[in-house]
């Protein structure tokens, strides 16, 4: 696999993040639900998911037997934050609800990362790390102020 090939995925999926609260937004203010909207965005996601899944993967659901009970909690995270980001969006506007959404992301894992939790290796903590995080707290800081 081309080195560049990771990061070029997490760009596009970067990209994506971004767009992805005002078009959940948009379904929210048309239905006035944001939790239908997130109900759409996940029954769209879960179809893509599982075509593709069909198309090129097809490993067997006796696969997951042995997950932690913790692994089964990711879907319930990805809608807490679907729902959060499509109700914020418009409230704070989408820079200032990303930089929040980030900041906090860094936060928990360089909490995650430290002690290594989920079943990631330990990172340990530096000054380079804690400043970068740091940074991006000010950011959003400014973000807000702005």
């Amino acid at each position: 696999m081309p080195s560049f090939l990771p990061l070029l995925l997490v760009v596009l999926a970067g990209v994506g993040v971004a767009v992805q609260p005002p078009t959940n937004a948009a379904l929210a203010r048309t239905s006035g639900s944001v939790w239908l909207a997130a109900l759409v965005s996940f029954a769209t996601g879960m179809a893509v998911l599982v075509t593709v899944w069909a198309a090129a993967d097809r490993t067997p659901l006796s696969a997951l037997r042995g997950a932690p009970w913790w692994a089964w909690l990711g879907g319930v995270y990805g809608a807490a934050f679907v729902a959060a980001l499509a109700f914020a969006a418009p409230r704070l506007g989408l820079a200032v609800t990303l930089t929040i959404a980030v900041a906090s992301q860094l936060v928990t894992a360089l909490v995650v990362d430290r002690f290594g939790w989920l079943g990631l290796p330990q990172q340990p903590l530096s000054p380079a790390r804690l400043g970068g995080v740091a940074l991006v707290l000010a950011g959003a800081l400014l973000m807000r102020r702005g």
